[in-house]
C-alpha cells in the first residue's frame, strides 16, 4: 500500500439495524455498485449537505444540510420514473420515522429519557428519576 494520504486505504466499520443493511444492499445493488462504493459515496453525498464555507457563516447563504434533503429526493426518485407529493413525503417522512424509532429506543436504553403513557409522551429523566 502506498503512503500517499491521498491514494491510501484503510478500513472503516460501523454497526447499522439489519434492516438497514437490507435497504443499502438493495440501493447498491440497483446502482450496480458494490456496498462499500454505495456507503462511500452516500456518505460524501450526504457531507456536502453540512460543509460550510467559513466566510459565509451567518453571511445568509444556503441553510446547512438542505443539500442533505436534495441528495435524498434525487435517491428516492431513482427508483422509479414518478413519485406524487405525497409518495415522496412518506418515502421521506418514513426514513425519518425510523431514524426516531432507533434514537428513542437508545434513549431510553441509556435511561436519558422515558415513555410516561399517564402523560401521553416522552420525558428527560433527570438524576432524581
Amino acid at each position: 500500500m502506498s503512503d500517499d494520504p491521498e491514494t491510501s486505504r484503510t478500513a472503516v466499520r460501523t454497526y447499522v439495524p439489519a434492516y438497514q443493511k437490507e435497504r443499502w444492499q438493495k440501493h447498491a445493488e440497483e446502482l450496480d455498485m458494490s456496498q462499500s462504493e454505495f456507503v462511500r459515496t452516500m456518505v460524501q453525498a450526504g457531507r456536502k449537505g453540512f460543509e460550510l464555507d467559513p466566510e459565509d457563516t451567518g453571511s445568509g447563504h444556503e441553510t446547512p444540510g438542505v443539500d442533505g434533503l436534495e441528495t435524498r429526493v434525487l435517491s428516492t426518485l431513482e427508483s422509479t420514473d414518478f413519485m406524487s407529493w405525497d409518495q415522496l413525503v412518506e418515502a421521506l417522512a418514513g426514513d425519518l420515522e425510523d431514524r426516531l424509532d432507533d434514537a428513542l429506543g437508545e434513549l431510553q436504553g441509556s435511561n436519558r429519557i422515558r415513555y410516561s403513557g399517564r402523560h401521553g409522551g416522552y420525558t428527560l429523566v433527570s438524576d432524581g428519576d
